[in-house]
């Protein structure tokens, strides 16, 4: 199970809450789980799946093909919203993907399931490409950094999908571009001592493939993100960022697509709790969540643009260090 994966059990920030009438006091937010690989209810029963198919499930596989191939060099932020789309109402499952085999014996692909990251890398894939057969290529780049293993999979955000995703040129950090003086820097340190946790613990991984050191990032404080929501692209990836914990391998627990439409900014998310599947919803809802967290407090967004890969992608070899050129929208 990646550890991305697992993340999303202490997502409350995904978790709905009932609108509360005038005047009457917002409940206190629901404690984080230690461990990321806690459930955030242990008790309960899984809860139902969405009644309402998604968009991929009537099509013939015919229909798919011809879907993915259609207007394959329209803007990619365009086709991003269109494959996204797609996916509303998929049913949360909670690392839905793997390797088909060993560690994590999940499909490699699947259309009827998602949860918050492999909504997104599936996305990506499908909008990048310009046909069916280019599909599994580009999301065994975009979740790996070489090879389509276990131990070689992009489990860490900061130290692992981000970093290695913008050496590809797949994704560009657009969060000063928005967010401009309110953009502060920010930082994910892991140590040995980190990889001793419970959490971390759970990812399996030998100690040569376990990262360390500090990672940085550009992040827009919670308070201060809907000032530049609405100057956000749709089709531009928003990661939320929670406090550095020592003992937690990773701050970012969430992300998803800004989408703009009816003069409001909306997220559309995998969002497991009250929701259970993939939604847009009120960017300025789903903050106001998350601002009322205790346990690990959520401090800010970052904002990443896709790029298009080159046609050549699939036959590409990974790269191993370096950057690459950055590839076009």
């Amino acid at each position: 199970m990646s550890f991305v994966g697992m993340c999303a059990l202490a997502l409350l920030a995904q978790a709905p809450v009932a609108s509360q009438a005038p005047g009457k006091p917002v409940p206190p937010a629901r404690a984080v789980p230690a461990s990321l690989s806690a459930p955030a209810n242990p008790g309960a029963l899984p809860l139902p799946a969405p009644v309402r198919e998604n968009g991929w499930k009537p099509l013939t596989p015919e229909q798919r093909v011809a879907l993915i191939a259609d207007q394959a060099e329209t803007p990619l932020a365009e086709r991003l919203l269109g494959m996204s789309e797609r996916f509303l109402n998929t049913p949360y499952v909670l690392s839905p993907l793997g390797e088909g085999q060993g560690v994590d014996p999940d499909p490699t692909f699947r259309l009827d399931a998602v949860d918050c990251l492999t909504f997104v890398e599936e996305t990506l894939a499908l909008g990048m490409a310009h046909g069916e057969p280019e599909v599994p290529a580009l999301l065994e780049r975009i979740r790996y950094a070489s090879t389509p293993a276990y131990e070689d999979r992009n489990h860490l955000m900061e130290a692992q999908w981000l970093p290695n995703n913008i050496k590809k040129g797949l994704l560009v950090d657009v969060t000063r571009r928005y967010a401009k003086d309110d953009a502060v820097a920010v930082t994910k340190t892991l140590t040995a001592n980190t990889w001793q946790s419970k959490s971390s613990l759970a990812l399996q991984l030998p100690k040569e493939r376990q990262p360390v050191g500090t990672f940085g990032l550009t992040m827009i404080p919670l308070d201060k993100v809907l000032t530049h929501a609405r100057d956000v692209a749709s089709g531009t990836i928003l990661v939320v960022l929670r406090e550095d914990l020592p003992l937690k391998a990773t701050r970012i627990t969430h992300l998803g697509f800004v989408v703009q439409k009816k003069k409001r900014t909306y997220l559309r998310h995998a969002s497991r709790g009250g929701y259970n599947r993939v939604v847009d919803e009120d960017l300025e809802t789903f903050l106001a969540r998350n601002a009322r967290y205790d346990k690990w407090k959520v401090t800010g967004v970052s904002l990443f643009e896709a790029r298009r890969p080159p046609p050549t992608l699939a036959s590409q070899p990974a790269p191993s260090a370096g950057s690459a050129d950055v590839g076009a929208p």
